[in-house]
């Protein structure tokens, strides 16, 4: 019973970091027309520190929970995270929130055969039915991301594709750290290491900033920090495998908010991406609560 409720709750929480996360590239966006990628990560990963800091002090971690036996694997994974994170942003600068999302949810397909030989997690056929029809969905996105005007497309999708490869070592490589590291612990050296590297770049040209840029940045340090945190926890909670098909959710928030605060809108390839993606969550979820009422 433990481990079915311990199930759930991961799925909770990957569908609650899904639309943190979603709603941080979203506020990158806003800013990243006028700021400088390295300015980004310095004011995204600096804020960050504090919800995290926060919540290690609500779960009575801090400074004791910073104490780790491991700070290779803290070194490792935040020099890959803060290089993930800085594609990500440059894909954010130069294409929609909808379809550099699209492009990050290729990291879950790449997730699986990691998880199979890292973490010797079993595929269920559901789960290879389901990340088919969410990759499926991605390459429909993408197209329309090869239709947008310029040559500055081009970066945003080598970039998201950059970010893809490296997330899907990430993940695989947060998991094992659960097993021994706190999720706060993980996120701190994180930020730490981030924002530091972020940091090195202002003499490179950092540029003044309004309230409202200052606003959007701020935004994406707090709730950047919050869904990372419950990102972790989400991966401490349920196989990484089984969590990949539900990040495709993003992609819906993802969606709203290029039409809201963007005024973007999606052509028909758009829409049946978001689709076949809408789908693959949903062949997951009905198989696994079906595979659970027939062991009960």
């Amino acid at each position: 019973m433990a481990s079915n409720k311990q199930f759930l709750e991961g799925i909770g929480l990957r569908l609650l970091a899904a639309f943190l996360m979603t709603a941080m590239s979203a506020a990158v966006h806003g800013a990243a027309e006028t700021v400088p990628v390295g300015q980004i990560m310095f004011w995204r990963s600096a804020l960050a520190i504090i919800p995290v800091c926060l919540y290690m002090i609500w779960l009575k971690e801090l400074p004791k929970g910073l104490k780790t036996k491991h700070p290779r694997l803290h070194v490792t994974r935040s020099l890959f995270g803060a290089f993930t994170m800085a594609m990500s942003f440059v894909s954010l600068a130069y294409l929609p929130v909808a379809n550099a999302q699209a492009l990050a949810y290729l990291a879950p397909v790449l997730v699986l055969p990691l998880a199979a030989i890292m973490l010797k997690e079993r595929l269920t056929p559901a789960v290879f039915v389901a990340i088919s029809l969410g990759f499926v969905g991605v390459i429909l996105l993408l197209w329309e991301a090869f239709e947008l005007p310029g040559d500055g497309a081009l970066i945003g999708v080598a970039a998201g594709l950059a970010y893809a490869f490296t997330m899907a070592f990430v993940r695989v490589h947060t998991k094992t750290m659960t097993l021994t590291e706190s999720s706060s612990c993980i996120a701190f050296y994180f930020a730490v290491v981030s924002a530091a590297i972020g940091l090195v770049t202002f003499p490179f040209g950092w540029v003044a900033l309004s309230w409202s840029i200052f606003g959007w940045l701020a935004f994406a340090g707090f709730i950047g920090g919050i869904g990372h945190i419950v990102a972790n926890e989400a991966v401490a909670r349920a196989p990484v495998s089984a969590l990949a098909p539900f990040d495709f959710t993003g992609l819906i928030w993802a969606l709203g908010f290029d039409l809201i605060l963007f005024s973007t809108v999606p052509g028909p390839l758009g829409y049946l991406g978001v689709f076949a993606i809408t789908s693959a969550a949903l062949i997951v979820t009905f198989s696994k609560s079906r595979s659970r009422d027939d062991n009960a």
